[in-house]
């Protein structure tokens, strides 16, 4: 026992001299003892003259109902409710020291939104039971912003907070907290797994050990204490309560309403905890929970809100799904008659969607033509990469060329020809899918790039030996040998030249691009009422007849041999007059000797060996293949033939002198001078595939940008 307690001190003066002082020591000793053994219950808090008599001290809205429950706040936002034992309790002793005191209640929080909290309630000691200034929402009606956190608040407060604030850094929506002068928590736990915003009720303990100075805290939703407090928490409290204090709760709302209730409260001074605690409540005789009362017409205003919002709902889901069904339908993959008939696979759309980023320019693209762009692209199911062709929806023969390109390379099998690995139609966009190749076309080679890199052109310039050219040409004669003899139909191609064709990963070439590609029956009069292709490349004889035949494509390939010896294009605007045309500057430099004179300057005069021998062998062939009349070309076996044996070349004979041109007539030389390369093709009127009442297109170009796409613009009109 403490020295300074009053019983040992009335023995120290009980002298029989001291009698006098008698009555004021006993008088002495009763404060003393009722200060520290101090205690009330309210087993529910009914008016006066109605069982025990509550005599509270009330602030805000708060309010004693009939049923013997004291409400707190109600369902309107930021509101404070107080509820104090009116007379102030002395929580310290004469030395300061914080006496021990145990309390116990039941109370519940009801949401106006269950999954939502309005803010929670708070036991609170302060030195006024007004607490002037406080505000509510976050502050629970205990303090302001201005003097949160003043030492000089002198206020101590287990909250139940329903709402998480990251003002105060609350760990969650469900903690129960001890306060210091200040909302943000000394201590504070989860109230898990009791839910304070339940609506049920919940009985807590607030108990502090003076001596041991640990204040503990305890909840149940039982009724039952629990064995271990959910806060344990050491504090000396003297050094932040008053000599006397105003014990009760605080509470208030938000944006969002609660409706905090008092069922029972006990409050014992001078205990310890333990078996000294607060007076035990009797659940069963506290008032019931009342639960809030529906309003008739907000009920039927919520039903017909959350009706209104359901079929909103329902109205945009199904405006929604209907677009996406017509989105569908309107993008699905059509599988018409003639598709069934061709064997490539047919990819899906949107995979080839994805696997060129939705035909993104700046990452994939690979090149441009007359027909579309090409991209490259990786199969998100392989991982493989490939060139699409995508062609233009501008094209009028799109779908004529896609066609064309299936039906023929689709199924030709050959490794000098690029695989066509499949196919996707979606309404107006036409997409062929290719092996990739990775050192792309010939003429990017050959035709030194102004805007590229001196660095890339002179690895162009490594890369394009002579043996790799002379490797070129005879992987190119072998393809067109495949396409005119090696299968069951004649293929012709028409439209060979450097752009369309394609080197492999080995500089292996591959001849590509089949959409002008025509099949027709071995033995059967191949008759065409279009001309197509690039001028430079063009037999003399289609602009007379119309008609493609292997001995086009001969010529073609006369032009391409040229080509890859000269390092230039087979029409030549800039060039000198005499130059203009490669095929009839090449013949006048063979007929005077001068064969060295043709070879391309980065080999000539670049110090890189080169074979004579096939070099006159390829120029020979080439003005061979160049011929003006048909009948003096060789065939494509031949021509395999000379390229496998350089010296069983023949002489090419002279080609016929040209016709005097007529007045007021256009001829195929008058034009095919003015343009590097272009595609024209014939408008028949009337019928028929002969020259007679034949028009043709024609137009400027510019050089194929990538192999895969041939030439197709066209403008002005000429007669032939």
């Amino acid at each position: 026992m403490n020295s300074k307690h009053p019983l040992l001190l009335f023995s120290l003066l009980t002298p029989m001299s001291n009698l006098k002082l008698l009555p004021i020591l006993f008088l002495l000793l009763l404060a003393a003892i009722l200060a520290e053994a101090q205690e009330f219950t309210y087993q529910g808090f009914h008016p006066s003259g109605a069982g025990n008599n509550p005599n509270l001290t009330l602030n805000g809205v708060t309010e004693l109902r009939p049923d013997g429950i004291l409400r707190l706040t109600n369902e309107t936002s930021r509101l404070i409710g107080h509820a104090f034992y009116p007379s102030p309790l002395r929580l310290l002793t004469s030395s300061g020291k914080a006496v021990s005191f145990s309390t116990s209640f039941a109370f519940a929080i009801v949401p106006e939104y269950p999954k939502l909290g309005g803010h929670g309630l708070a036991f609170v000691a302060a030195p006024d039971p007004r607490l002037p200034g406080a505000l509510p929402s976050q502050y629970l009606g205990l303090l302001s912003a201005a003097d949160n956190g003043n030492a000089t608040n002198h206020v101590f407060a287990v909250e139940f907070d329903t709402v998480q604030d990251f003002e105060f850094g609350d760990i969650n929506d469900n903690h129960v907290g001890v306060d210091l002068n200040s909302l943000a928590s000394n201590a504070s736990a989860s109230a898990a797994p009791v839910n304070l915003k339940s609506g049920d009720t919940v009985v807590a303990w607030v108990d502090y050990d003076g001596d041991a100075r640990v204040l503990n805290v305890s909840i149940s939703s039982t009724g039952e204490k629990p064995a271990t407090p959910i806060v344990s928490f050491r504090v000396d409290l003297g050094k932040v309560l008053l000599d006397e204090m105003y014990v009760g709760f605080s509470s208030s709302t938000g944006l969002l309403a609660s409706s905090h209730y008092l069922m029972g409260w006990s409050f014992r001074l001078g205990s310890s905890g333990g078996n000294n605690g607060a007076p035990p409540l009797d659940l069963k005789s506290l008032p019931s929970l009342p639960r809030p009362k529906q309003d008739g017409n907000r009920n039927s205003t919520t039903k017909i809100l959350a009706a209104t919002f359901s079929a909103f709902v329902g109205l945009v889901l199904l405006v929604a799904g209907g677009a996406y069904a017509a989105h569908r339908y309107k993008h699905r993959d059509v599988v018409e008659a003639w598709e069934l008939d061709y064997g490539p696979h047919r990819f899906n759309y949107s995979e080839l969607r994805r696997a060129t980023r939705g035909f993104r320019d700046r990452d994939h693209l690979l090149g441009v033509g007359g027909f579309g762009k090409v991209y490259r692209a990786v199969l998100p199911s392989s991982g493989e990469t490939v060139a699409v062709k995508r062609v233009s929806h501008g094209s009028r023969q799109g779908l004529r060329e896609f066609v064309a390109e299936i039906a023929s390379i689709g199924r030709l099998r050959h490794r000098n020809l690029v695989q066509l690995q499949g196919w996707c139609r979606r309404r107006a966009d036409l997409l062929l899918v290719y092996d990739y190749m990775p050192n792309g076309s010939l003429d990017a080679h050959l035709f030194l790039d102004k805007s590229t890199s001196d660095a890339d052109n002179d690895k162009q310039k490594q890369q394009l030996t002579w043996a790799v050219r002379w490797q070129v040409l005879r992987d190119v004669a072998s393809a067109l040998l495949y396409l005119h003899e090696g299968w069951d139909r004649v293929v012709l191609h028409r439209d060979v030249k450097a752009s369309n064709v394609l080197l492999d990963a080995g500089m292996r070439a591959r001849l590509g691009d089949f959409g002008l590609a025509k099949l027709h029956e071995r033995g059967a009069n191949p008759s065409t009422t279009r001309v197509v292709g690039t001028l430079g490349y063009l037999a003399p004889e289609l602009t007379r007849t119309g008609k493609a035949t292997p001995a086009a494509d001969v010529f073609a390939f006369g032009a391409l041999a040229l080509e890859v010896v000269a390092g230039r294009r087979p029409i030549e605007p800039r060039a000198p007059p005499e130059e203009l045309v490669l095929a009839e500057w090449a013949w006048e430099r063979y007929a005077a000797g001068e064969v060295d004179a043709v070879v391309d300057k980065r080999l000539a005069g670049g110090g890189e060996e080169y074979d004579a021998g096939e070099v006159a062998a390829a120029v020979k062939v080439g003005l061979l293949c160049s011929h003006p009349v048909p009948a003096a070309r060789p065939t494509m076996r031949e021509v395999v033939r000379f390229l496998d044996e350089p010296g069983e070349v023949p002489e090419p004979p002279p080609p016929p002198p040209a016709p005097p041109a007529c007045s007021g007539e256009v001829g195929f030389d008058d034009f095919v001078h003015s343009y590097p390369s272009s595609s024209f093709e014939p408008v028949v009127g009337g019928g028929g595939g002969g020259a007679g009442g034949m028009s043709y297109e024609t137009g400027v170009s510019s050089v194929a940008t990538f192999p895969y796409s041939p030439l197709s613009m066209r403008s002005s009109h000429v007669s032939v």
